[in-house]
């Protein structure tokens, strides 16, 4: 494959719906604490809840830390890190005994130089820096950095299958490439900028519906037997009069929820609060990403939505009043065989599905399921009614939720392939930082009185998405009681993935009283 071919997965939302092939897969090194370990003997988990995420390093060579250790053929989809110094950065690629890159971490998160001149993809925000130049390898790659590099790293990668063939990054971009890393730059920043585009064959349907307390009615059904070729939903716009008052309209947009079955199935797969489904809760909270926004004109989503048979998209409403709100749809034909896709998931809940074993805490799951698929991101809706600025006596985590790391258990993985350093850093950002920022992958669209309140976040894994075979389970670390009454902090997560037809998504629709009343 060629360079350019790798960087359109960044924006190609058609090939994110693709199931995965053997061999395809994604994972993190990261400076997570070492101390936490699986002990295979006892079949057991140690230190699992260590919290000095801030310095591991895979081992010591002379004077530089090998930090990341990859066989390919591959690429490096994501570098992050907090902090940032002087101490150099260096990537060997296939096996070479000289680095093809060499320069100042810092720097390496600077879009003023030359080589990273691509704002879309190299940035920081909200104290997180984040690189998402894909870095590609046929044989190997091995990164170091030398003494006084910083603080805090993750370097997201992926391995294509043994017989892939893939250009080996030299150091430097040639024209070739540099125009593709701009054009998909550039239709990044189009994108976040006019997300109410159409392409011509998408068919676009506007349709206004009243909802009545208590009802669940049809948005619409769009039915392909008479034209005999499969279709794929590609965008989701709502348009709607909210009440007067933020309480009043985090309200409703918990009370109202959206679901789609896909094939004439019995569950939904996609069952979610109206709101959450866009990706920023409580309320209304502007800001454009590439596959999520809400902005003046309305709420959109520009998920790839493949279906065989049917799509019916079901509108429900808990509240006390009837509620008009319109929908503009598109879909289009498939142009490739449905089997080679999988259907789209997107499912919120608060407390399901929790791990028992002691030696797991602090883990708290957002998604488990089986089958395959890809897991593509997450909205995280944080209530956190208690900070205190004093940590005496405070265990990491009892009041500041932004500690716990994020792990992926892949296909039955013993050990998580990706073992982050916290819940804000796999978000983007760093340091419990409470600017509101919005990107292509990432986005803060709220946080009240400096983390004392609501949080939202959104992280999408387009290029970096998870692939698996047999299961996935996603997992944060929650260092606090799991606790829905009094001052506990309270997690909602809406999870965006694809799985096959076949595959078992367990997540059923929650009760409004579950869903309003336990944040303010």
């Amino acid at each position: 494959m060629e360079y350019k071919d790798i960087v359109q997965r960044l924006i190609n939302v058609e090939k994110l719906a693709e199931l995965p092939f053997e061999g395809e897969k994604c994972k993190q090194w990261s400076s997570y604490d070492r101390r936490s370990k699986y002990d295979s003997e006892t079949d057991s988990y140690i230190g699992w809840g260590a919290n000095a995420d801030g310095d591991g390093i895979i081992r010591q060579e002379g004077e530089e830390q090998v930090i990341a250790e990859i066989d390919g053929p591959g690429v490096i989809w994501r570098v992050w890190s907090a902090d940032p110094k002087e101490g150099h950065i260096k990537i060997y690629i296939d096996d070479a005994e000289e680095p093809v890159l060499d320069m100042p971490f810092k720097d390496y998160f600077d879009n003023s130089k030359p080589l990273f001149n691509f704002p879309e993809l190299v940035y920081i925000k909200a104290r997180g820096c984040n690189n998402y130049l894909p870095i590609t390898f046929q044989k190997s790659c091995k990164i170091t950095l030398s003494e006084e590099w910083g603080a805090y790293y993750h370097v997201t990668y992926g391995e294509f299958p043994e017989e892939s063939k893939v250009p080996s990054f030299k150091g430097k971009f040639n024209e070739e490439d540099r125009k593709a890393l701009q054009e998909v730059n550039d239709n990044l920043k189009e994108k976040r900028e006019n997300p109410f585009i159409f392409d011509e064959d998408e068919e676009v349907e506007e349709i206004e519906i009243k909802v009545g307390p208590g009802e669940t009615v049809d948005i619409c059904s769009i039915d392909i037997s008479y034209i005999d070729e499969c279709r794929a939903i590609t965008s989701l716009q709502v348009k709607m009069d909210l009440p007067t008052g933020l309480i009043a309209e985090r309200k409703l947009l918990r009370e109202l929820a959206i679901s789609i079955y896909w094939d004439n199935e019995e569950e939904a797969s996609v069952w979610s609060p109206l709101g959450d489904f866009f990706g920023t809760a409580p309320g209304v909270n502007r800001y454009c990403s590439l596959m999520m926004g809400m902005s003046e004109e309305g709420f959109y989503s520009r998920w790839f939505m493949p279906f065989s048979d049917n799509a019916l998209l079901q509108l429900s409403n808990d509240s006390k009043e009837e509620q008009s709100v319109r929908f503009i749809i598109t879909h289009k034909p498939l142009y490739e065989k449905i089997e080679k896709f999988g259907r789209f998931h997107a499912k919120w809940h608060r407390d399901v599905l929790l791990i028992e074993a002691e030696d797991r805490w602090p883990d708290w799951p957002f998604l488990r399921t089986e089958g395959r698929g890809r897991f593509c991101g997450i909205h995280l809706h944080i209530w956190n009614p208690v900070w205190v600025e004093h940590w005496q006596g405070a265990k990491p985590g009892d009041y500041w939720w932004g500690e716990g790391d994020e792990k992926f258990f892949v296909d039955g993985e013993k050990f998580p392939s990706t073992f982050g350093t916290g819940t804000e850093d796999y978000f983007g950002y760093a340091w419990a930082c409470p600017d509101h920022f919005d990107s292509a992958f990432h986005c803060q669209t709220l946080n009240e009185n400096n983390s004392n309140g609501n949080i939202s976040l959104l992280r999408l894994q387009v290029a970096d998405n998870v692939p698996y075979q047999k299961s996935f389970e996603g997992v944060f670390e929650k260092y606090y009681p799991n606790e829905w009454e009094g001052n506990a902090t309270k997690y909602a997560v809406t999870v965006y993935f694809y799985q096959a037809a076949a595959g078992n998504d367990p997540y059923q629709a929650v009760p409004v009283g579950e869903r309003v009343g336990y944040f303010k």
